[in-house]
């Protein structure tokens, strides 16, 4: 993948003429779509380039943080290249009819024609679409199965309040064979560790959580994952699919301080049953209320309770033997700390009532600290 030519970003009247089969269009139309931006006030980023790339069919869009390039099956004539508005293009050609599809580029709009439909639309100049970053780098190939992995096991914690942009992000260091991700949203940290059947590229990133999301999305399923790392993103290669992010600024809290350096008590939970209580009692958990765990002799109790639904008490037994202790969580991220180990036995760490509780498994190098909320009464 070269860099954007001047002719690629030529305006439109270079009578580009495309015939493709309707569902790769659908297809190629659903992958770069998740790029397309849907607040800014820049409308050529809501569109979708459609252009000639070292002699191929290209689909691109961009939200410049985030970028998806693909391939189109077809035959093409002319040059340059049109930038369509992405929704109304998916939605037509959604519901086209099965077979060929024709794009034509003709005195500042797009022609679709399909069988007996024909439409007009009108388009974006093409000259306005940002210039895409070029891609240089060396391509490592990483060990798909065990990035995919760490990626889901961890991008649970990275926060959705843009007005902290650090932590919308996933830390991410390469060191040889070894893999390290860490996300936090100040409330909960993740952190994995994985061993690579390959060494990594030299990269330490903080990288968008929404486009490693993406990757994970376009990547279930591949035989491998190819990453480029450039002075200001990482460039991400998919079977004939290119992802690029650009890396975000700032300090990344410091992980290592972060964990609890000893605890109080040490608890052997089953994972699997402990969910499921976890599951049932989070339905009376709204408006921000919080889990009770009471961990007193032999047994766990759950309960919530909301002014407006009711209450509920579930009691697990366990191995505890300890003065008891009483401490709330929110539910939800109870819920995914523990859908993020896979083992079937957890060991649950706590100090005190007002201090983060550990969610950690023997032979899994992963780790999910949590705060707690503090309890009334």
């Amino acid at each position: 993948m070269m860099e954007t030519t001047d002719t690629e970003t030529a305006v439109a009247t270079n009578d580009l003429r495309i015939v493709c089969d309707k569902d790769e269009l659908v297809s190629r139309i659903s992958i770069v779509s998740r790029a397309v931006s849907t607040r800014s006030s820049v409308q050529v980023l809501s569109g979708i380039r459609l252009s000639s790339s070292e002699g191929k069919l290209e689909l691109a869009a961009t939200d410049m943080e985030l970028s998806l390039r693909t391939n189109l099956a077809g035959t093409m004539t002319g040059s340059g290249g049109v930038v369509v508005p992405a929704k109304l293009l998916a939605d037509i050609v959604r519901l086209l009819p099965a077979g060929e599809v024709v794009l034509e580029e003709q005195d500042g709009s797009l022609n679709v024609t399909s069988g007996s439909y024909s439409s007009r639309l009108n388009i974006y100049a093409a000259e306005d679409f940002p210039k895409l970053p070029a891609i240089s780098g060396a391509l490592t190939t990483l060990d798909t199965p065990a990035f995919l992995d760490t990626i889901e096991r961890v991008s649970r914690a990275a926060s959705k309040d843009e007005s902290r942009p650090v932590l919308t992000g996933i830390l991410v260091r390469f060191e040889g064979t070894s893999l390290v991700m860490a996300a936090t949203d100040s409330y909960r940290m993740s952190v994995k560790e994985t061993t690579l059947s390959q060494p990594g590229p030299e990269l330490e990133a903080i990288i968008p959580a929404r486009a490693l999301a993406e990757l994970h999305r376009i990547a279930a399923g591949s035989d491998a994952i190819e990453v480029a790392v450039e002075e200001n993103h990482v460039v991400f290669h998919v079977a004939d699919v290119w992802l690029t992010t650009r890396r975000i600024d700032g300090q990344f809290p410091d992980v290592k301080k972060l964990r609890p350096e000893s605890f109080e008590a040490e608890l052997a939970l089953p994972r699997v049953e402990l969910l499921e209580v976890v599951r049932r009692a989070a339905v009376f958990a709204q408006r921000n209320s919080p889990l009770r765990l009471r961990f007193a002799e032999g047994e766990l109790t759950i309960s919530a309770q909301s002014q407006d639904i009711g209450e509920t008490r579930e009691t697990l037994p366990i191995a505890y033997a300890g003065e008891p202790i009483e401490i709330g969580f929110n539910a939800d991220f109870l819920r995914e700390g523990l859908e993020s180990v896979t083992t079937d036995e957890i060991s649950f760490k706590l100090i005190n009532p007002l201090r983060p509780g550990l969610i950690t498994a023997d032979g899994d190098a992963f780790w999910y600290l949590i705060m707690p909320i503090r309890l009334a009464g």
